[in-house]
């Protein structure tokens, strides 16, 4: 699926483990500024996730399912490799606290050694999604705390199924 000729689009790299009303900011906000939007929904076989790449990819399709404009796939392997094959230039990275800044710089850093004709934009969330984090919500939901307000509620009916058939989900 290579991009439409003329379109410039850009990816939105992550697990989305689960996707967070901070990630839709980015991911809304991002189409302001590219025609398309290509969440990329990383794949990695040795990184335990609570939900499988396949719902990943569902919930957020499903997400977005009436904007055309913002493409959701998984992936594998390396980002610039994904990124070339897709015809994307831009790579987009939310960036919610200093503490995130180090790792990707260096992120960057490799990806634009790997391929100079990529370009890596640091985005930072509305501030009332500073904080938010798919991990952070794992644990609150697991805690029985309401996540209501930090989640899409598809992704929260998600989170209650897997709870309710697995309370012991959030160690995985």
């Amino acid at each position: 699926m290579a991009s439409t000729e003329g379109e410039e689009r850009a990816v939105y790299p992550g697990s989305f483990d689960p996707i967070t009303n901070g990630h839709m900011d980015i991911i809304r906000r991002g189409a302001k500024l590219f025609p398309r939007i290509l969440v990329a929904v990383l794949e990695n076989p040795k990184k335990a996730t609570l939900l499988s790449t396949e719902e990943r990819v569902a919930i957020i399709r499903d997400i977005f399912k009436d904007q055309p404009h913002i493409e959701v796939e998984a992936f594998h392997g390396l980002l610039t490799d994904f990124t070339r094959v897709r015809g994307a230039r831009a790579v987009i990275r939310g960036l919610r606290a200093i503490s995130d800044f180090e790792y990707e710089l260096q992120m960057a850093l490799m990806n634009q050694q790997l391929n100079p004709d990529l370009e890596t934009l640091f985005m930072m969330p509305s501030a009332r999604y500073t904080f938010l984090s798919s991990s952070l919500v794992k644990e609150v939901f697991a805690l029985g705390g309401s996540v209501h307000e930090l989640v899409p509620p598809i992704v929260e009916q998600k989170l209650r199924e897997k709870f309710a058939s697995n309370p012991e989900s959030l160690s995985s």
